[in-house]
């Protein structure tokens, strides 16, 4: 899984990076990307394709949170995941998902994400990421002719 995470505090970005060696030291497929801005994020999206990105609302370039969030969501089909300390993230998720984009339905708040257990632990950065994914379908059932209906019975 590809996923852009858009953070500016160093200290996050570099526990990150360290969740992310972590976890590909264990094989668990994670490409991980950081960008520390509205900027850096609008030019990897740019050049290269991504499953998720995951974004903090409150970024050095940019004034607005929803003018932050829908930047980044306009620029590719990807699932897109809010990860911030912001009182209105919860809001800002609901506007996204009820306009139609691949969001992940609930916002998290930076004080219940734990990133120095995402380094002890990489399969709590798996499944913290696979968590933000949609989930998949159920496998459709194929439909029984008359004849199976009527061996059934």
């Amino acid at each position: 899984m590809k996923v852009l995470w858009v953070e500016d505090h160093p200290r996050a970005g570099e526990l990150l990076a360290a969740a992310a060696a972590a976890a590909s030291r264990k094989r668990y497929g994670i490409d991980l990307v950081i960008a520390v801005s509205l900027l850096d994020a609008e030019s990897k999206l740019r050049l290269e394709r991504f499953d998720l990105a995951v974004i903090d609302l409150f970024l050095p370039d940019s004034a607005d949170e929803d003018v932050t969030v829908t930047r980044i969501a306009n620029m590719g089909k990807f699932r897109v995941a809010v990860v911030s300390a912001s009182d209105r993230r919860q809001a800002i998720v609901d506007g996204l998902v009820n306009a139609g984009v691949d969001c992940a339905p609930e916002a998290v708040g930076k004080d219940n994400l734990a990133l120095g257990d995402f380094v002890k632990r990489p399969e709590l950065f798996r499944d913290f990421l696979i968590g933000l994914m949609p989930k998949p379908e159920p496998a459709p059932q194929p439909a029984r002719s008359s004849e199976d209906a009527r061996t059934a019975r």
